[in-house]
């Protein structure tokens, strides 16, 4: 087989240095007849017979093509593999190996793609926004040391399609809460609201997508966007050129930011860095359209022409929950306490990216800090507060020895009850004691117990005493008599009076 740059050196040789096809022929090793075809005609190129070799998967080329096209019009995620597609064709006859089914499917891609390319897709059009026009969104995974521990984390981008000044901010899932706290705060850190968002067809807003851009969005993202008085636009189904900035910044924050994240004790903590850092990098980057300036400086021009947000976005999800007997509800494979008047009840659960409200009867009756756990194979966590099992603890007083609820009570308390568990009837002493945090501020109780047990004499009338004396108002001040009421002769103190009326009554 003769080379296409050894053809082209054949031909210099002779049509430019005037070598004969003899010392051509001593210089290339080909033969003569060789030699005089490539300089006889106006070839510049070999030409070669095609090989064609049959295969076992020519029978089946339509069906896999059949099958290639059925799979190419389903999500990623839903698509079957080469591997099970072969499994097909071998139900269907086929004697071949995976292999040449493999072999023929990358070809088919490949092809498809270059006719997608072909067909202008693989050409853009640059964008240009105005100063407060629009910022692009968009989600990634990224890691980070958490507690000495390496964690996943799903991480929200915020950039402004004109300064190009960005912001980072990591939680530990991607849900709706997430996405509200993570607008509340980016509003909060660019100093106000562009007139447009461009996302792409995320779930935790879009429902359904319709034609073209018809979009059914969902409700609670429809009330994150009126809140703050913007327009939401989507981009077309796997166009993510259609936000090109925000893919970028995706790349680009692995290198500038996480490649350099120290260790953190708190996901709160990494936040704080995340956003001092974004600020930083903005005056350390040159924006792209403007030579010489920084993002920045770009940044201080574009952030008087947002929208001033008049306040934050409530983002919560709500759920209907039935709290258990136990006095509990369940969210996210936590368990979270309620007060026990609330039990068998229906409550609603508030839902927030750090915290988790419940509210019965149009009033906030208990709030918990929300945890998180990744550990599938063990029961999750379970928060008491042991103030909600107070009502329960005043008729079953016993529980108080090995509720679980009350493993976590104040240290004053702690000691009071080994005092008074060691009597007898003292548990119900210890309730009632307990139960005074309904009625007065817990400070004040504690103090009133911390008193009690220095006196070496606690008891629940005791601390009812000292806590009286604690809350009472304030006596008011003392009234000076006039001086006609003053005495004249101020009584004496003689015990000795009192000896002599005795002698008198007994001499009567």
């Amino acid at each position: 087989m003769i080379d296409v740059d050894l053809l082209s050196v054949i031909r210099r040789w002779h049509l430019r240095d005037g070598l004969s096809i003899r010392a051509i022929v001593r210089r290339s090793g080909l033969s003569r007849g060789t030699v005089r075809k490539y300089l006889r005609g106006n070839i510049s190129a070999p030409q070669y017979k095609q090989r064609c070799s049959p295969s076992k998967l020519d029978a089946y080329a339509d069906q896999l093509i059949e099958l290639l096209k059925l799979e190419a019009g389903k999500g990623r995620k839903q698509r079957r593999t080469a591997k099970q597609l072969h499994v097909d064709l071998v139900g269907l006859g086929f004697s071949g190996s995976y292999g040449r089914v493999a072999a023929f499917c990358k070809q088919w891609h490949d092809e498809q793609q270059a006719l997608t390319k072909t067909a202008g897709r693989g050409t853009f059009v640059p964008l240009t926004f105005a100063p407060g026009e629009a910022f692009q969104f968009d989600w990634s995974e990224d890691w980070a040391v958490i507690g000495g521990e390496r964690t996943k984390l799903q991480v929200a981008h915020f950039k402004l399609s004109h300064s190009r000044a960005f912001m980072l901010r990591a939680y530990p899932l991607q849900t709706h809460e997430m996405l509200f706290d993570a607008h509340v705060h980016a509003f909060d850190v660019f100093g106000g609201v562009p007139q447009r968002g461009i996302y792409d067809n995320m779930k935790t807003a879009v429902s359904r997508i319709g034609r073209g851009k018809e979009r059914e969005v969902n409700i609670r993202f429809a009330a994150l966007v009126d809140h703050y008085l913007y327009e939401a636009e989507f981009c077309s189904p796997a166009a993510g050129w259609e936000k090109g900035q925000i893919e970028k910044n995706v790349r680009d924050s692995r290198h500038r930011i996480w490649h350099t994240a120290p260790e953190f004790d708190t996901l709160e903590a990494l936040n704080l860095w995340l956003t001092s850092r974004c600020i930083e990098l903005w005056a350390e980057l040159m924006h792209p359209e403007h030579p010489g300036r920084t993002v920045r400086e770009v940044w201080l021009e574009e952030q008087p022409e947002l929208l001033q947000a008049q306040r934050p976005f409530d983002g919560f999800v709500e759920h209907i929950k039935r709290v258990s007997p136990t006095c509990l509800v369940h969210f996210d494979r936590a368990r979270y306490s309620v007060p026990a008047s609330f039990a068998n009840r229906p409550v609603s659960l508030r839902v927030y990216a750090r915290k988790l409200v419940i509210a019965a009867e149009g009033q906030i009756v208990a709030e918990h800090e929300r945890l998180f756990t990744r550990d599938h194979n063990n029961p999750g966590p379970t928060v008491y507060d042991w103030r909600h099992y107070l009502s329960v603890l005043q008729r079953k007083p016993g529980a108080l020895r090995n509720g679980a609820p009350f493993a976590d009570l104040p240290e004053g308390f702690k000691r009071l009850q080994a005092v008074l568990l060691k009597r007898s009837g003292g548990d119900r002493e210890m309730a009632e004691i307990l139960a005074l945090v309904l009625h007065h501020d817990e400070q004040a109780v504690l103090a009133a117990v911390e008193l009690a047990l220095e006196s070496g004499a606690a008891s629940k009338q005791h601390v009812l005493n000292l806590l009286a004396r604690l809350v009472s108002k304030n006596l008011p001040a003392p009234v000076s008599a006039p001086p006609a009421l003053s005495l004249a002769i101020e009584p004496k103190a003689d015990v000795g009076r009192y000896d002599q009326l005795r002698r008198n009554r007994d001499a009567a």
